[in-house]
């Protein structure tokens, strides 16, 4: 409006004034234009702060993870020189022509019979009576005469079915199995024949001799069915037999196949093969692992189950140094498939790996890995047994996750890869009854994990001389996870000397 005013004031031309007034009007367009896209980007990012969560409420928000596993041991960070810049070709869109098929009409030249057809059937010879004539350029196809087929079925009907013109007591309780002719009813009698010598045959099978040893083998082996609770002892599955969720019925024989499913998993100490891998470099992969865990909100199964892909894959393959958090993130991806509900993506995986491979890369490894564990990731995993010993021995949740927090920090330490994960379950909570005073190893937990105290002292002591060692920086991400209020910040909780464990 100032420049308006000025052009006035000055008596200058109708030109001059008009364009004056354009300009400025523009420039308030411009500046309403700015506020509305500023004030749309505010919502915008407003909205996106407001993710949905599958934790509480008062969880410590993560931010997805985009940086290297082993940090400066690790050289697989590619230059942003080296990056091939790929250029978006257009597409050219392909032209489809239509083609159009000649019609082919056809002639039904009806004959005078004396042979007239029924009622029913006249419909069909009108029809056919009233397609046009075939052109001079055109093809004629003689069809299949109906006329005849329909005349033929209707010859075989023995009775006559019922119609709503004439209606006799034969035709009212005709049904389908009257139609039936005699060597239909013959057959049908064969087929039972038949199905009754099969089962008899079956039955014999099941009741032999040597099916029901075999039976009774697997039951003895796998300890099917041992429901018998000893005194003192409370019967956890039977106070929840109604509850079809814990399948309460069969629990116990679920974790007992579970656990001669072990031996099938069992890793050997195999660093000493890895030739450009440490121990220190695959506790900081673990780390990372972690990380990416709390990043992307997943189970603490999928977690296991990633690092047990990892020691598997080692145990197996020669890995070198800049492959190493390839197979992290790639075992981390297949547990996710496995375990949870909506996995993340291949882009989310390639964005926390820093761009460090390509989708082609992650998509072999994911090869790879799978074929060297034989497709085969029904794992026993320690975090299942531990929530199985907890629940029946009904301990309360501080407790359980002060063992949950003593059993992932002992997943960075290397020496517990050739541990069993149900002696390394019950080892976790042993040592978290002894550091929170509550008690030791009772009757029920005996019962229920299949361990005395005397068959995993070792791994106690283990597992505390692991919790004694001095944290360093690359390796506080399970510290600083459970030293959230959130998960009771168990991590503050005193140690213990090992003379005082026994």
């Amino acid at each position: 409006m100032k420049v308006v005013n000025e052009a006035f004031s000055g008596m200058a031309p109708l030109k001059q004034i008009s364009k004056a007034i354009l300009t400025s009007r523009t420039t308030q367009k411009t500046q309403a234009a700015a506020v509305s896209t500023r004030s749309r980007s505010t919502t915008f990012m407003q909205q996106n702060d407001k993710r949905a969560k599958r934790k509480a409420d008062f969880s410590p928000v993560k931010e997805k993870v985009k940086r290297s596993a082993l940090g400066d041991l690790n050289t697989n960070a590619k230059a942003e020189d080296d990056k091939k810049v790929t250029v978006k070709q257009p597409i050219k869109k392909a032209i489809v022509q239509t083609k159009t098929l000649p019609s082919v009409k056809t002639v039904v030249k009806t004959k005078q019979n004396e042979n007239a057809p029924p009622p029913c059937i006249k419909g069909v010879v009108t029809r056919a009576a009233a397609v046009k004539s075939v052109g001079t350029n055109q093809t004629a196809v003689k069809p299949k005469d109906p006329l005849k087929e329909v005349l033929a079925n209707a010859n075989r009907i023995k009775t006559r079915l019922s119609n709503e013109f004439e209606k006799t007591s034969e035709s009212l309780y005709s049904s389908a199995l009257e139609e039936l002719n005699d060597s239909v009813s013959s057959s049908g009698s064969k087929v039972r024949e038949e199905t009754t010598k099969t089962e008899t045959k079956n039955k014999e099978v099941i009741n032999s001799p040597a099916v029901s040893l075999v039976a009774e083998q697997l039951q003895t082996k796998l300890n099917l069915g041992n429901h018998e609770v000893p005194e003192g002892v409370a019967d956890f599955d039977k106070e929840n037999w109604d509850d079809t969720v814990q399948v309460s019925h069969y629990a116990m024989d679920i974790f007992n196949y579970m656990k001669n499913r072990e031996a099938m998993f069992e890793i050997p100490d195999y660093m000493d093969r890895q030739v450009c891998l440490t121990n220190w470099m695959r506790s900081l992969l673990v780390d990372w692992m972690v990380e990416v865990q709390e990043s992307f909100e997943l189970n603490h199964e999928t977690l296991y189950l990633g690092v047990k892909l990892v020691d598997l894959y080692l145990s197996r393959m020669t890995v070198g140094k800049e492959t190493l958090q390839l197979v992290g993130a790639t075992a981390m991806f297949i547990a996710s498939k496995y375990d949870e509900r909506a996995p993340p993506a291949i882009a989310d995986f390639l964005y926390i790996c820093d761009g460090a491979y390509t989708r082609e890369e992650l998509i072999r490894m994911e090869i790879n890995l799978l074929k060297v564990c034989d497709f085969n990731l029904g794992i026993p995993l320690s975090y299942r047994f531990l929530r199985r010993y907890a629940r029946c021995a009904k301990i309360t949740m501080p407790l359980l996750t002060l063992a949950r927090f003593i059993l992932e920090h002992s997943l960075m330490e290397y020496a517990t890869v050739t541990v069993r994960d149900s002696k390394l379950a019950a080892a976790a909570l042993y040592l978290a009854l002894k550091m929170k005073k509550t008690g030791g190893w009772s009757a029920a937990l005996e019962f229920y994990s299949g361990y005395k105290l005397e068959e995993f002292k070792n791994v106690v002591v283990l597992l505390n001389d692991a919790l004694h060692k001095k944290p360093k920086n690359p390796l506080i991400t399970v510290r600083n996870k459970y030293s959230h209020k959130i998960f009771f910040e168990v991590a503050k909780t005193p140690l213990l000397r090992n003379e005082e464990l026994f």
